[in-house]
């Protein structure tokens, strides 16, 4: 099977925002204790932040993490989560059934996020709270010095400010699963009241409204064209959430599960232009695909959890190789969008849906699909070029004309690098890919990465953390103005090349 790319530096989707490669960590399972936090761990820090995680984190090279939730956020209290920790609170957590410690809140976070290289999204509870607590929040972490809540979080320990620069107003509003879930037009004014109170506080910061929980959700489009009637002139995004799945092992069809995503963003990018019109608005609202994953494995497994454990294995998918070409697949369309998908966070990034695995008291281990998100991230900053493909199709059950090459192009002027990422998604063929190079002078191959295994269930684990890893020994030859690489069946590839 033959394909072919056609790179034109004159023709870009836009500059990529680094924060496209976010993540996420909510006070949910292992993510937080037994996950970057377990004073009791070897490799423990002097906050009690395991080292070994930290530096997994630090490969992965995420420049933004969403805190601290997800369902969890529309419960919390935020204020039982700083001071002493002797002082704060044990509660009965009501989004994931489990005994909240409050050992880890934001003073801890945002010193766990200096330690990891990365900067907050935080979170406020728009369920059961509103405009007062999360100004109340927003004063305690941005505010210098001289209120209240500033030294309150003075007293703590913390003389400078935390300045967060991104806050999330709520999560997943519409879900009837949420504490304190409201309609459109509920939820649109108590946002924009909300937005309207913290920009007066700090006109620096930038604002997420909460669009509808997934693209399947039965108020989706008119939930997003109310929230943004309310809320347009005060907020900077709204967020897309959706996971995707294989519960009927059919794996062409979850190959193209890129698809619906490319279709999700790109009805919401409509909706937003709509609603910019109606109001004859020169701002563009831009788009936070702030959960985004896979998530099914672990279905049956949670339902089946004991309620009222401390920090319980919990969400815990154990990803093989095809869930790794998913991945991949997703992270190229959220490239394929940079112009308006701004900011995207993985969820999650420990132990819960996660890339990274932990033992409790043990070892730290890298899923299948740390990898294509560790490549997307280190190699993939810069400006996107609009992909323009040539290559044979397939059907599935759902959609018609799959490409069986999912790819894009990102070239890092500072570094002088060009990165092709590709997904072949044959199951049977290997693909001769062509990459028309006609527009750069000089291009020298620095490497072809490929993620490529036999058993497209292969996983890895604590006990064979290396059943699934990436090799640099991929086959590209450049031509005068091209170059062929061959991708095999069902792979990731990175071909990386200096210009």
């Amino acid at each position: 099977m033959k394909a072919k790319l056609i790179i034109n530096k004159d023709f870009t989707v836009g500059k990529i925002d680094n924060r496209i490669y976010g993540s996420f960590i909510e006070h949910l399972g292992r993510a937080i204790y037994n996950g970057i936090y377990e004073p009791a761990h070897p490799t423990a820090d002097d906050m009690g932040f395991r080292e070994d995680v930290l530096e997994m984190v630090k490969q992965l090279n995420v420049p933004i993490v969403r805190y601290p939730g997800g369902n969890f956020v529309s419960g919390y209290n935020w204020e039982d989560g700083v001071g002493p920790k002797e002082k704060r609170p044990r509660r009965a957590e009501l989004a994931w059934h489990v005994i909240e410690t409050n050992e880890v809140g934001i003073d801890e976070f945002q010193e766990w996020a200096k330690r990891a290289n990365t900067e907050v999204m935080q979170a406020v509870n728009l369920g059961t709270r509103g405009p007062e607590e999360a100004r109340n929040l927003l004063e305690y972490c941005n505010f210098p010095k001289g209120t209240y809540y500033s030294d309150l979080r003075r007293s703590h320990g913390f003389e400078e400010p935390f300045d967060i620069k991104v806050w999330c107003l709520g999560n997943e509003m519409d879900g009837s699963w949420q504490i304190g879930a409201k309609t459109a037009e509920e939820y649109g004014r108590l946002a924009c009241e909300t937005a309207k109170i913290m920009k007066e506080l700090d006109p620096s910061i930038e604002l997420v409204a909460c669009g509808s929980s997934s693209l399947f959700m039965p108020t989706f489009g008119k939930w997003e064209a109310t929230v943004l009637e309310y809320t347009y002139d005060y907020v900077d995004y709204i967020s897309l959430h959706n996971y995707y799945g294989n519960p009927e092992n059919d794996t062409k069809t979850y190959l193209a599960s890129s698809v619906d995503m490319d279709n999700f963003i790109k009805s919401v990018i409509v909706i937003c232009d709509y609603v910019k019109a109606v109001k004859h608005s020169d701002k563009t609202i831009n788009l936070s695909f702030d959960e985004w994953n896979i998530w099914f494995h672990s279905n049956e497994a949670d339902r089946r959890l004991e309620r009222w454990q401390t920090a319980p294995h919990q969400l815990e998918d154990v990803y093989n190789f095809e869930d790794a070409l998913v991945v991949g697949c997703l992270l190229i369309t959220l490239l394929k969008n940079c112009d308006r998908v701004k900011m995207a966070c993985l969820a999650q990034l420990v132990n819960v849906i996660a890339p990274i695995m932990t033992e409790n008291g043990g070892n730290v281990w890298a899923q299948t699909i740390f990898y294509p998100f560790m490549h997307a991230s280190n190699y993939g900053r810069g400006v996107a070029f609009i992909p323009v493909v040539f290559s044979e199709k397939y059907d599935t059950k759902r959609l018609k004309d799959v490409p069986y090459i999912e790819t894009i192009a990102v070239m890092n002027e500072e570094k002088k690098e060009l990165t092709v990422f590709a997904v072949n998604r044959s199951l049977e063929e290997n693909i001769d890919f062509e990459i028309d190079l006609r527009d750069f002078n000089k291009v020298e191959l620095i490497e072809h990465i490929v993620l490529e295994n036999d058993d497209m269930k292969a996983t890895n684990t604590v006990d064979n953390p290396n059943n699934v890893v990436p090799h640099n020994k991929g086959i590209t030859k450049i031509n005068s103005a091209s170059a062929v690489a061959t991708l095999n069946k069902h792979s990731w590839n990175v071909i990386r090349f200096q210009i």
